[in-house]
């Protein structure tokens, strides 16, 4: 009985540890993450009601293209750029539009075989939902 109680209370820090990292360091700081080699951009995404928000992902280039993929719980972003796909992002200083396109099928398996998310990321985060990817397209 001790050692369940025990189990409990470590399942309970590791929600806790998870809950803090994706919503306060994640979520709220949005950290840039430069010292690390993850490169970045800020894609900003509108809501239905015309507002905007700006939100710091980690991307990936793959064949010369642009994606960013919905990783972790909270993925308000990625349903607004559903919603609207045509987005603004920030990329190392410079700024264009872009369409956001789901990444499905063939394409969608080989971008997650060349940007596999590392197991400790996947700790960290709490195994999160299954890992939704966008293609950003430069708008015409």
């Amino acid at each position: 009985m001790k050692a369940l109680k025990w189990i409990g209370v470590l399942v309970a820090v590791y929600i806790g540890l998870v809950v803090a990292f994706e919503t306060l360091f994640l979520g709220l700081y949005q950290p840039k993450l430069g010292g690390t080699g993850i490169p970045m951009l800020v894609i900003t995404t509108t809501d239905d009601s015309g507002g905007s928000s700006d939100r710091r992902l980690a991307r990936f280039d793959t064949d010369g293209k642009i994606y960013v993929s919905a990783h972790h719980w909270p993925r308000g972003w990625h349903s607004r750029a559903l919603k609207n796909p045509n987005v603004h992002v920030e990329i190392d200083g410079a700024v264009a539009d872009y369409v956001a396109v789901p990444v499905a099928g063939e394409e969608f398996d080989r971008v997650t075989r060349e940007n596999p998310i590392p197991i400790r990321f996947l700790v960290m985060m709490g195994f999160p939902p299954e890992r939704e990817i966008l293609r950003l397209d430069p708008a015409i």
